[in-house]
C-alpha cells in the first residue's frame, strides 16, 4: 500500500481555507500590511522540523543486538542528513537535540553495544573532551551526525551565517539520562542534570551564538510582566525583527528537578538562554508541546495557539506511522495550528526502504507558511519566506 500524497496535501490545505488565509478580500490596510509583512509575528507562522535531528541508525550487527534486547528497537532504525543539509535542502526550520552531561569528558567513548559486537571505542577526539554530548540512548543507540552539543550548534550557525534573513530556527533540547536497564547490563551512568550541568547548557549555547543571534526569554518578556503575561497580552516578536535568530527550549517540562533548578534565581528566566516548558498559568509558560494532535488534542492545540502560546506537535512517529500505514496524522497536525510540526520523514525517499512514499512537508514545498489558526488574513507565503 502506498500513501496518497494528494490526499495528505488536501488534508493539510483544509486549514488554510478554513482560516481565510486564502481567497479572502483584503482591506486597504491589509494590503499595506501584506506588502510589507511588518506586522506578522513569530507565532503566526508554521514550520516543519525534524525529530531527533542528529540521529543515525547503527550498523546491521549492532541492530541485531538491539533487537535481541528489545524487539521494539526497529523504531530506532531511521537516519537524518547532517543538520546543515536539513536546513539547506529539506526545508527544516526546527530541530531537536538529545543532550547528556559529560563534565569530565570521555564518559561515552566506548558504548556497550560496540563492545558486544567486537568493535573498538569511538575515535572522534571531541568525545574525549569535557562538554555536553548528543545521542539518543547512551551505550545502546549512540550514533549521530554531530557528537557534541557545540558541534551541532556550529552546524546551525554555519548555515545561519550564510542565510541571515531566515525565520527563527527553534531547537528543542531534551535533557537525557542513561537507561537504567542498559546501566545494569554494563553501560555507563550519566551524571545528573544538576545546577552546574544546566549552567553548561547556557554556556555552550553562548560559546557559539552571540546575544544578537539568540531569541531568549529576555527578548520576549515585557517590563512589569511575566513571560507568560508578555506572550499572551503583548505577543511574540515580529517575524522580521527575529530573522536570523535561534530560539532554544527544553523538552523536559512541568514541575520537576530540571525545570525547578534552571529557574532557581531566574523565575521569569531572566538571563537564561533557553525557554522552559512551564505549565499554563505559570510565569515561565510560553512554549509547550502536545505530541499527538489527534482527537481532542487538536482542539486543545488550537486553543493554546489562539491564546498566544508556541506549540510543538508531531506528524508521525518513527516506524509506527509507516508500519500502520496511517498517514492522516500529518494533515491533523498541520491543521491544528501548532507552530512547530516535527517528523522523522522530512524529505521524499526516506521511507522508501520500508515500501512507503510517506513524507511530511508543508503544502507548496516551502519551509514556512502562514499559520492556519493564528495568521492574519492578509498573510502571504512570499511575506513569510522573505
Amino acid at each position: 500500500m502506498r500513501i496518497n500524497k494528494s490526499a495528505v496535501v488536501g488534508l493539510a490545505s483544509v486549514a488554510l481555507a478554513a482560516s481565510g488565509v486564502a481567497g479572502t478580500a483584503l482591506t486597504r490596510e491589509d494590503s499595506a500590511a501584506a506588502e510589507s509583512g511588518s506586522g506578522l509575528r513569530f507565532n503566526q507562522v508554521q514550520m516543519i522540523g525534524s525529530h531527533n535531528s542528529y540521529h543515525r541508525e547503527l550498523s546491521p550487527a549492532e541492530q541485531k543486538v538491539q533487537q535481541a534486547q528489545n524487539p521494539g528497537s526497529v523504531d530506532l532504525w531511521y537516519s537524518h542528513a547532517p543538520i546543515t543539509q536539513q536546513l539547506e535542502d529539506q526545508n527544516v526550520r526546527t530541530l531537536e537535540l538529545d543532550l547528556l552531561p559529560d563534565p569530565d569528558g570521555g564518559l561515552y567513548t566506548y558504548p556497550l553495544i560496540r563492545k558486544l559486537t567486537g568493535q573498538g571505542p569511538l575515535t572522534d577526539p571531541a568525545m574525549a573532551k569535557p562538554g555536553i554530548k548528543v545521542m539518543h540512548i547512551p551505550d545502546f543507540d549512540y550514533n549521530t551526525t554531530c557528537d557534541t552539543f557545540v558541534l551541532c550548534l556550529q552546524q546551525v550557525k554555519s548555515w545561519s551565517d550564510q542565510h541571515p534573513n531566515h525565520v527563527p530556527i527553534t531547537i528543542n533540547l531534551e535533557l537525557k539520562q542513561s537507561d537504567p536497564k542498559v546501566v545494569a547490563a554494563g553501560g555507563v551512568q550519566s551524571p545528573p542534570w544538576d545546577a552546574a550541568n544546566l549552567e553548561g547548557v547556557d554556556q555552550e549555547i553562548r560559546s557559539v551564538f552571540s546575544e544578537k543571534e539568540l531569541l531568549t526569554p529576555d527578548d520576549v518578556r515585557k517590563p512589569g510582566l511575566t513571560l507568560e503575561q508578555s506572550v499572551l497580552t503583548k505577543g511574540w516578536p515580529k517575524l522580521d525583527d527575529a530573522r536570523g535568530q535561534v530560539l532554544f527550549y527544553f523538552d523536559n517540562g512541568g514541575p520537576g528537578a530540571i525545570r525547578d533548578l534552571y529557574r532557581t534565581g531566574h523565575q521569569n528566566l531572566e538571563g537564561r538562554a533557553v525557554f522552559t516548558r512551564g505549565p499554563e498559568g505559570e510565569p515561565d509558560a510560553a512554549i509547550t508541546q502536545v505530541n499527538d494532535p489527534r482527537g481532542a488534542n487538536q482542539a486543545e492545540i488550537q486553543r493554546l495557539v489562539a491564546k498566544g502560546y508556541l506549540i510543538r506537535t508531531r506528524s508521525d512517529e518513527p516506524m509506527a506511522t509507516i508500519r500502520d500505514k496511517d498517514y492522516t496524522r500529518l494533515g491533523i497536525a498541520l491543521a491544528s495550528g501548532a507552530q512547530v510540526v516535527t517528523t522523522d520523514w522530512p524529505v521524499a525517499g526516506m521511507a522508501a526502504r520500508y515500501d512507503s512514499d510517506f513524507v511530511a512537508k508543508l503544502p507548496g514545498h516551502t519551509a514556512v507558511r502562514c499559520n492556519p489558526v493564528t495568521a492574519p488574513k492578509w498573510c502571504r507565503g512570499d511575506v513569510v519566506g522573505r
